[in-house]
């Protein structure tokens, strides 16, 4: 896979069953053609190479799902609605709270997933992700 996008979801998906025989690669992040035939030569022996961009996505993905338990009940409520799709007000309506009272969950299950602020990672996205996966081990 030689992809534009490092996105630890399809990662996930490509590798739950093993690595050998996969790589995935960013476009923009393969430095020349020996790079890009080293990971081919690879791959077509039976090894893998994954980008450690993409590799530190599927860490991020393991430990937010991994903190899920610090959360309140009234924070797990919130979030499955967020899964629902819902905004903030959606789920103010479907909860009989506050926006205000919502934000301030919002912002604590963010806090106690350690969803930082960050251009890079989708932090709603990232916090249903952490609902819908599957149970730490």
């Amino acid at each position: 896979m030689l992809s534009q996008f490092s996105d630890a979801l399809f990662a996930f998906e490509l590798f739950k069953h093993g690595t050998e025989g996969y790589a995935y690669l960013l476009k923009d992040r393969v430095g020349d053609l020996d790079e890009l035939l080293g990971a081919i030569r690879a791959v077509a022996s039976g090894g893998s190479v994954i980008d450690p961009k993409v590799v530190e996505g599927l860490l991020a993905r393991r430990d937010v799902r991994g903190q899920r338990e610090a959360l309140t009940p009234r924070e797990r409520d919130v979030l499955r609605e967020m899964a629902h799709g819902r905004s903030n007000s959606g789920i103010a309506g479907a909860l009989h709270l506050s926006i205000s009272s919502v934000e301030k969950n919002v912002n604590a299950i963010f806090t106690k997933l350690g969803l930082e602020n960050s251009g890079d990672v989708h932090r709603r996205v990232a916090a249903v992700l952490a609902y819908l996966g599957p149970d730490p081990a």
